[in-house]
């Protein structure tokens, strides 16, 4: 074999390798996640029935589950959360935040936590939600549309679907993306 074809058959395989990790470098950093579209997006929210979590109080009474028929006729916050989830826990303060505003209803979907788990986190950080229904197999997720917790839906008095946001919810992104959205959801309700 002449010694420029085995040079060729040398550089080339790593020419080729190398042109291939770059590609896989440059997609790496090429996306937010957080901007993962949602075929839910303007439809109704599915249809789903969520168990209290047991033996969860508020007020001296029992913390209710809640359903897709919860979501009609007020604008609704939807956070999917569980206690195992680290995120979570750095968001739960905004959404202690968001439970002071009473222009729309905050539900909590814990989701493939257990019950004694989701209890202590609440005892722990405080339960902002209005309702809390349990999703310990993760189907109503699934019909969600759920990648991963936390991830926050904006639900119109209607019941459809008007925003959903993957990752966990910060000052910044509560200030610049959560509250003007749910802002407009409230504007494009009251004028239907």
């Amino acid at each position: 074999m002449n010694e420029t074809l085995s040079r060729a058959l040398i550089i080339i395989p790593l020419v080729v390798f190398l042109s291939l990790a770059g590609l896989f470098y440059y997609r790496l950093d090429a996306g937010d996640p957080s901007k993962v579209p949602s075929a839910l997006i303007g439809r109704e929210a599915p249809e789903f029935q969520l168990d209290a979590l047991p033996d969860l109080t508020g007020d001296n009474e029992p913390v209710p589950g809640f359903s897709r028929a919860d979501l009609n006729g007020a604008v609704s916050v939807v956070n999917v959360w569980a206690s195992w989830c680290v995120p979570c826990r750095d968001e739960h303060p905004f959404m202690v935040e968001l439970s002071k505003d009473d222009r729309f209803k905050l539900y909590g979907l814990n989701y493939k936590d257990k019950a004694d788990n989701a209890r202590r986190f609440l005892g722990r950080y405080g339960n902002p939600y209005d309702a809390v229904g349990t999703d310990q197999t993760g189907r109503v997720g699934i019909d969600w549309g759920v990648y991963g917790v936390p991830e926050t839906f904006i639900v119109d008095a209607r019941g459809r679907v008007a925003y959903k946001h993957v990752g966990p919810i910060n000052k910044a992104i509560l200030e610049q993306i959560i509250m003007p959205k749910i802002e407009e959801t409230l504007v494009g309700t009251s004028s239907q």
